[in-house]
């Protein structure tokens, strides 16, 4: 399945599922949002036609002095 232009940031949304697969519930990447943003980070996601989808989480990093 191609992720049509503009169409990346619905993946997110809570109860959202676009492929043929119906089987969970569409909350996995609406979770893996709220906890990666509540943790100062952020996902991305680019469609790679042909592919897939390509997910990129980004954290920050943790200060030396805290470890």
């Amino acid at each position: 399945m191609r992720l049509p232009p503009g169409k990346a940031a619905e993946l997110f949304r809570p109860y959202e599922q676009h492929g043929s697969d119906r089987s969970g519930l569409g909350l996995g990447l609406a979770i893996t949002r709220k906890s990666i943003s509540a943790s100062g980070g952020e996902v991305r996601v680019r469609d790679i036609p042909g592919t897939g989808c390509l997910f990129v989480i980004e954290l920050p990093r943790l200060n030396d002095h805290l470890i």
